[in-house]
C-alpha cells in the first residue's frame, strides 16, 4: 500500500516534468498523510489549433476517495489507495478508471516492514536516481447535502517488485513520462487498453532506505525524517494496529 508520500521538487522541476503551466508556488512536503490536499495532474480541455498550451491540469484533491453516490461518509472507510487488479470492477473506483484516471507527482514514499511481535520499521522509497515519479491516481468529485463539493482521489497499487516486496507486498503504481499521455486519455483509452502500465516498476528503480519512526508521526515535517538509520526491529511494548492520523486544520481539505 502507500500511507504516506514526499513531493519536494519546485514547482518549476513539476511543471517541466509534467507539461503543466501556471503551477502555483508551494513549499517541499515531507511527509504527507491520508486526508491532507495532494497535487494530481490530470486531462484538461484540447487546447485550440496552433496553441502551445498543455491539455493537462493541476489539480488539489482530497487524499481519501469518495465515490459521488456516497451520502454518509462517517460510516464510509477511508479509501487512500486503490487495488489496480480489480479496480475497474469494484463499483467504489470503475467510474473514476474509465473517466478520471490522473497522475501523482512525487518524490518516493514510505512504508513499513513488519515482522511479528517486532517493531515495525519504516522505510523511505525514493527514485535510485532521484527526481520526480508519477503515481497512477484516481480522483472523484464528491458533494455533501448542502451541496458544497470537492475533489477526492486514491493511488493505485500492485503487487511490490522483488527489491521491496521484503518491506511490503505492494507499492504504488508508477507511471513512466512516455504514458503520461496514454494513461490521462480517458476520451479514447478504456481501462483494458492501458491495463499493461499497471505493472511494478523495475526491480532497480527504487532504493530503500531505512528512516527513523519519526516519519509515524504527520507532524513532523522536516528533512529529518529523511534520515538513514541503522535497522531496527526492537520488541513492542503493546503491539498495536496504527491508526491513520487526522492532520491538523490547516492541512485539511474536508
Amino acid at each position: 500500500m502507500c500511507g504516506r508520500f514526499s513531493l519536494l521538487g519546485t514547482p518549476e522541476e513539476i511543471e517541466a516534468w509534467f507539461d503543466l503551466m501556471e503551477l502555483e508556488a508551494f513549499p517541499p512536503r515531507f511527509n504527507i498523510a491520508p486526508t491532507q490536499p495532494i497535487l494530481m495532474v490530470v486531462s484538461g480541455e484540447t487546447p485550440p489549433p496552433g496553441s502551445n498550451r498543455s491539455n493537462r491540469r493541476a489539480l488539489l484533491v482530497r487524499w481519501g476517495f469518495i465515490p459521488g453516490w456516497v451520502k454518509d461518509t462517517a460510516n464510509y472507510p477511508l479509501m487512500i489507495n486503490a487495488r489496480s487488479e480489480t479496480a475497474i470492477e469494484k463499483a467504489s473506483f470503475k467510474t473514476a478508471m474509465r473517466h478520471r484516471r490522473a497522475l501523482v507527482p512525487a518524490s518516493g514514499f514510505y512504508e513499513w516492514r513488519r515482522t511479528g511481535g517486532k517493531k515495525a520499521q519504516a522505510f523511505w522509497i525514493r527514485p535510485r536516481n532521484g527526481g520526480i515519479v508519477a503515481f497512477a491516481g484516481l480522483y472523484e468529485p464528491w458533494a455533501n447535502a448542502e451541496g458544497s463539493e470537492i475533489d477526492t482521489g486514491a493511488i493505485l497499487t500492485t503487487s511490490a517488485n522483488e527489491n521491496l516486496r521484503f518491506i511490503h507486498d505492494r507499492m504504488p503504481v508508477v507511471i513512466e513520462q512516455k504514458d503520461f499521455a496514454r494513461w490521462l486519455d480517458c476520451k479514447t483509452q478504456e481501462p483494458r487498453h492501458v491495463a499493461d502500465l499497471m505493472k511494478p516498476a523495475q526491480a532497480d528503480f527504487f532504493e530503500a532506505i531505512p528512516v527513523s519512526d519519526k516519519v509515524n508521526n504527520f507532524a513532523n515535517t522536516g528533512p529529518e525524517i529523511q534520515e538513514r538509520v541503522a535497522e531496527t526491529l526492537e520488541e513492542r511494548k503493546k503491539p498495536a494496529r496504527a491508526k491513520p492520523p487526522e492532520p491538523d486544520d490547516q492541512m485539511k481539505l474536508f
